[in-house]
């Protein structure tokens, strides 16, 4: 799971889809990194942490992490939260930029919609809300896809 920071919407979909999968019976690691590593070593926001904890999930032992071209090698599947984070991804993975590996999020829900889930760290708590129901139902799907 891949934003720009990994302190707001990739940490909330790395609980959530963890969460999901463990509850199907789904024995997948799932990690989430940001693209700009300007926050590394930080928790997730306090909004997204406050959010996901209001939904029965913990993230607060989450550290944020800046995207590593090898990460390419090492993970099946690697979810982009928005389009300008699949572009910035391609930047920090250089030659390890495997396209094949890399889909949107919200695909899952609308197939080819390229639709983004909005970055929240610029707004009141009420945007973290919205943010978690997109990536919660979305997390459903791929639930449902790879089960």
């Amino acid at each position: 799971m891949v934003c720009l920071g990994n302190i707001c919407r990739s940490p909330l979909a790395e609980g959530i889809l963890q969460d999901k999968a463990w509850k199907a019976g789904l024995n997948w690691s799932v990690e989430s990194a940001g693209t700009n590593g300007s926050h590394n070593g930080e928790p997730p926001h306090r909004l997204s942490q406050k959010v996901a904890r209001m939904n029965g999930i913990d993230i607060s032992t989450q550290r944020s992490r800046r995207l590593r071209p090898e990460d390419f090698e090492q993970f099946d599947r690697i979810i982009a939260m928005a389009t300008d984070v699949i572009d910035e991804m391609k930047y920090v993975a250089g030659k390890k930029f495997n396209p094949a590996k890399v889909e949107l999020l919200m695909d899952a829900l609308y197939p080819g919609g390229n639709l983004d889930v909005p970055d929240p760290w610029y707004g009141p708590e009420p945007g973290y809300h919205e943010v978690f129901k997109m990536i919660d139902e979305a997390c459903e799907k791929l639930i449902e896809q790879y089960k």
